[in-house]
């Protein structure tokens, strides 16, 4: 357990940062499997709407470095690949 009053609040700091970490990274999947569903349907329009979406979310994802920008990348690719191959 921790002795000083700084490791206390450091106890602290890191229990509210991992549960914000923790929300915006479901978010995203969540937002990923809705993106994934509307390229399923073939509906482009939707497709793209959740697409944008999602590509904001995996943006600033990155920024805060919760997620490596390469996944990031990969990610935003693999979505553009999906809603080109609708037609």
């Amino acid at each position: 357990m921790a002795n000083t009053k700084s490791a206390l609040k450091r106890i602290r700091q890191t229990e509210t940062r991992t549960e914000r970490n923790r929300a915006e990274k479901s978010r995203m999947k969540t937002l990923r499997k809705k993106m994934i569903l509307a390229i399923e349907s073939g509906n482009k329009q939707d497709a793209v709407k959740a697409s944008t979406v999602f590509t904001s979310v995996v943006d600033k994802a990155a920024k805060r470095n919760l997620i490596h920008p390469n996944k990031a990348a990969n990610l935003k690719s693999k979505t553009a690949k999906a809603i080109a191959a609708i037609s």
